[in-house]
C-alpha cells in the first residue's frame, strides 16, 4: 500500500486460493452469512459490505512469513479466524491508508524477529480523529522498525486478539 511508509501485506493471492480449498487448521472453508456487514476482510483490507460473499478460515500469518523467509517461530507459531471474500476479490486499494484504523479502536502491534520470535508489542489506542488515529498506527510502526532486531510486526485487533495485517521492515 503506497500511502504508507511500511509495506503493509493483505493476505497473498496464492494463499488466499489455498484457504479457499482448505484453511491452516484443514478445514474447508463455507460461506460465512452470520453478522459479515463489517467483517475485517484480510485479502483486502477494508471493512466487508452488505451482501458481499465472505468466509471465516483459519490462518497461520507467522507459519506463513516464516515458509517464505526461513524463519523458525516453533512455540510463536498460531493459527487464528480470519475473514476473506469467499470468490476473488481486486485486493488492497493503495491509497488507503493504515487498514482497520478505525477511531475508538483498540490494536496491538507485535513485534517479531528474523527467527520468528516475539520481540514485544505496544498497546495501540486510537483516537476520535482519523488522521490522528493514523498517525498513531505510523508511531506505533516507527518505534517497532527502531529496533535493529525488528524484521515484521503484526496488527491485531485488541478484543478478539484476531491478526488484521503484516508489516515488513521499510
Amino acid at each position: 500500500m503506497s500511502s504508507t511508509p511500511f509495506p503493509l501485506s493483505a493476505i497473498a493471492p496464492g494463499v488466499l486460493a489455498e484457504l479457499r480449498e482448505r484453511d491452516d487448521a484443514g478445514a474447508v472453508p463455507a460461506l460465512w452469512t452470520d453478522g459479515t456487514d463489517g467483517a475485517p476482510l484480510r485479502c483486502c483490507l477494508r471493512r466487508a459490505g452488505g451482501g458481499e460473499r465472505v468466509a471465516l478460515v483459519s490462518y497461520a500469518p507467522l507459519r506463513r512469513w516464516a515458509a517464505r523467509t526461513g524463519a523458525t517461530p516453533g512455540a510463536y507459531d498460531e493459527v487464528g479466524p480470519v475473514f476473506v471474500h469467499l470468490d476473488g476479490c481486486a485486493g488492497p486499494d493503495p491509497a488507503a491508508g493504515y487498514p482497520f484504523a478505525e477511531t475508538g479502536a483498540s490494536r496491538v502491534v507485535r513485534r517479531y524477529t528474523a527467527r520468528g520470535a516475539i520481540s514485544g508489542g505496544e498497546f495501540v489506542a486510537l483516537p476520535p480523529d482519523p488522521a490522528e488515529a493514523q498517525a498513531v498506527v505510523r508511531g506505533a510502526l516507527e518505534r517497532a522498525f527502531a529496533d535493529p532486531d525488528v524484521a515484521l510486526v503484526h496488527v491485531r485487533a485488541v478484543e478478539y486478539g484476531c491478526f488484521l495485517y503484516e508489516v515488513g521492515r521499510p
